[in-house]
This record gives C-alpha cells, sequence and structure tokens, in this order.
C-alpha cells in the first residue's frame, strides 16, 4: 500500500500545467518528492492520491512534518500564486 501511494503521489505531482516557470516547478516538484516521500509514507499513508487529498493530509500534519518537505510544499505553493 505504501508504494502505491508514493507512485499515485508522484505521478499526481506530475500533472502540472505548463507555464513560463515551468523548469522552476519542475524544481520544486522535484524537490516535493525527494523531501515529502517519506513525509507522505508515515503521515498519510492510507489516502487517496487526487483532489488535494495528499496536500491537505500533509496541512493537517505540518507539525509533524519534517523541515524539507514543509519548505519544498511552500515554495511549490508559493510559485502557483
Amino acid at each position: 500500500m505504501t508504494a502505491r501511494v508514493v507512485v499515485l503521489f508522484s505521478l499526481v505531482l506530475a500533472v502540472v500545467p505548463a507555464f513560463a516557470q515551468k523548469s522552476q516547478q519542475a524544481a520544486e516538484i522535484q524537490a516535493l518528492r525527494t523531501y515529502c516521500k517519506a513525509d507522505v509514507e508515515r503521515l498519510c499513508p492510507k489516502v487517496e492520491p487526487g483532489g488535494g487529498r495528499l496536500k491537505a493530509c500533509l496541512s493537517r500534519q505540518k507539525e509533524k512534518m519534517t523541515v524539507g518537505c514543509a519548505q519544498a510544499l511552500q515554495k511549490l505553493q508559493q510559485s502557483r500564486q
């Protein structure tokens, strides 16, 4: 189940609209995959990816999230604004 969640999480993050900041967003998404993989496995193991469910789960668990994941998620959110 955990491997499935990570794979699905990675696929969800890979589907990002192509904007002018595509290379920056690609780097931020890669950072999210790198830094949040363990957090998703640990904090949100039964959450089905899609519809913002993983992001919401991580946001609810932000006090338990690793610093690297929190920073990667914050950078991605800022670039989408």
